[in-house]
Parts: C-alpha cells; structure tokens; sequence
C-alpha cells in the first residue's frame, strides 16, 4: 500500500457480520417497491439492475423468485435488432445485451433468444481496429469488447468476431503503468482493467500481460482502511471489491491483497436495518453495490454465498454446467 491517501475511517460501531437475512430482504423488495423514486429513476439501467438483483439472490442462494415475470420483463427489452435496451422502448446497447443474456442463462432460457440475430447485432458494432461501439451512436469504450466478448461466450458464439483484432485493440489500452484505459491514451481505471483483463481471459490470451506489473497496480488500490479504489486519489468504494478483487483472482495474484482488511470494509458498508451495501460505510445502500459486495465476499471464500466467476459474475455451479473453461492464471504464472 502506498503511503498517502484520501481514505475513509470506519467507525466502531460498524456491521462486522454478514447480514443474509437482511440482504434477502432487500433485493426482494427492492423491485417490488415499484412506485419508489430509486425504481422510477433508473428505468435508463433497470435491465442491468435486475441481473444485478438476481445474481446477488443467487450468490445467497435465493431462488424464490417469479421466473416468468423476469422472463416477460427481458424479453420487452427486446427491439428486434438483436439487441437488448434498458427498459422497453429503449435504444438498444450492448451493455444491456449483455445483462439480458446473463439474466435469461441463470434462469436456463437461452433457448427462448434468437441467438443469430444477437449475434448479427454484435458482429455489427465490431470496427476495423477490433474495437466495439456500444450501440448505433458509435461510442467506443473496452467495457464494450469485453460485453460483446461475455455475450458470445455464453452463447457458444465466440468465432463470430475477429478474436485477434479485438485483443489488439484491448493491448492498445495499455499504459505505462500496466494497467488499461477505455480507450488508447485513456488514464488506467480498474473498472477498464477487469474489462480488459475479462475480455483477454474469453480470447485466452492472459499470457499477453505483464501480470506482476498489473497485480501490483491492482493492489496499490488498497487503502489503509481496506478498500479499494478504482484509481490513485480517490476514495474507496464496496463496487471495487469486484473488478479489483476480480482482476487479482484471474492473473492469479489476488494473494497479494489484505483481504482480512478488504472483508471487513465490505461489511462495514451493510445497512443493518435495511439490508444492502453501499458504496462506502454510512452512505444509501443500493443493488449495485450489494452484488459487488457479496460478489466480492464470495471471491475470497466466503461459505454461506455460492461461488461467482470471475470473469463473467454469474455462478460458478452455472458456468461449469455450461462448460466455460475461461483462462485463468495459477499464482505461479
């Protein structure tokens, strides 16, 4: 850990057990409270905000839930493109395509896609460089290599786009500090970096990367309280506790944090009479920093959540059912 910091204190009276019971509570009713002002002003996310409802239940083992309406609620978000929007009526983009996908492989209804025109449309968002646009209006970010790359994966469609191109767009991200940007010449951010890194784990192409220099920019994330943050002089947040911790696990250097202390900065952050995370202790609590922080729980063994991917933030009993062998690195790499 470095030695200055903009950083948060964690009180004493802070949760330092995981309130299941609570978090259960609060993703159930979190759709259900649909006249709530959180609900109506995030119809421009609620498709991601649903995958992160359910993945969070999932990972607590919580599978009371009404499949159809899920089911019902992805498909509206269907425009016929291939792609998949927010809410219904909404602008396709792939990032929502991505959630739909991995909302509808938890509930075992891949079938109920029209796979080849997903397809189509993401083959479609592919440029020259390798790079992806998220959506028609051209915008090009490597969370979108990575949401097209994940989507193809789950889908058996991987061969559809030009791998190596792709790879070479993502390596164009690179900066002197080995860790990624959004787009070439962009600062490094360790949300770009667990896209960067995810997107080279689908291509198997982790042997590309300077994974000591990476893993030791990953951990100078780590502040004194023990969270993480997503760049130099900022202050921690629960969310990191994935695309850090994530990032770590696949190169195979996740070892190298203090994860005693990063535990108990997550569970600081509960609410105890609501449930849910927030981003940081004594702030609103919201889903998705409860499924960063239960995803990032479970990255560092937590018994009592069920075991996520790294890569894809889906359950790992899921993923092996479906026989995704992603790349990981072992800690001898």
């Amino acid at each position: 850990m470095s030695g200055f910091h903009k950083d948060v204190v964690l009180a004493k009276d802070v949760p330092t057990e995981l309130l299941l019971s609570k978090h259960e509570e609060f993703l159930q009713g979190y759709a259900k409270n649909q006249d709530s002002y959180e609900y109506v002003m995030s119809e421009w996310l609620r498709c991601s905000g649903v995958y992160w409802c359910y993945t969070a239940l999932e990972l607590l083992h919580n599978t009371e839930l009404n499949t159809e309406e899920l089911t019902n609620f992805v498909m509206s978000c269907y425009d016929g493109s291939g792609g998949f929007g927010a809410s219904k009526d909404n602008d396709p983009h792939l990032l929502y395509t991505l959630s739909a996908v991995q909302i509808m492989a938890m509930m075992d209804q891949l079938d109920m896609l029209d796979t080849e025109a997903i397809v189509r449309y993401i083959v479609s968002l592919q440029q020259s460089d390798g790079s992806f646009y998220g959506d028609k209006w051209g915008e090009v970010d490597t969370r979108f290599t990575f949401c097209a790359l994940a989507t193809l994966v789950i889908l058996d469609r991987l061969s559809t786009v030009n791998i190596d191109s792709a790879v070479d767009f993502i390596l164009s991200c690179k900066n002197f500090d080995g860790a990624f940007g959004c787009i070439p010449g962009s600062e490094s951010h360790a949300g770009q970096v667990f896209c960067c890194v995810g997107a080279l784990s689908i291509a198997n192409k982790l042997h590309l990367l300077d994974v000591d220099q990476l893993g030791w920019w990953l951990c100078e994330r780590q502040l004194p309280s023990g969270g993480l943050n997503g760049r130099p002089e900022k202050l921690p947040d629960v969310c990191y506790s994935w695309w850090v911790l994530s990032s770590l696990e696949i190169i195979g250097r996740s070892h190298w944090l203090d994860k005693p202390a990063l535990t108990s900065f997550i569970l600081a952050a509960q609410d105890e009479e609501t449930g849910g995370f927030a981003d940081r202790p004594g702030d609103m609590v919201d889903p998705f920093h409860t499924l960063f922080g239960l995803a990032g729980l479970s990255l560092m063994g937590e018994r009592r959540l069920a075991k996520v991917n790294p890569v894809l933030c889906l359950p790992q009993t899921l993923c092996t059912k479906m026989g995704l062998q992603l790349q990981m690195l072992s800690s001898n790499s």
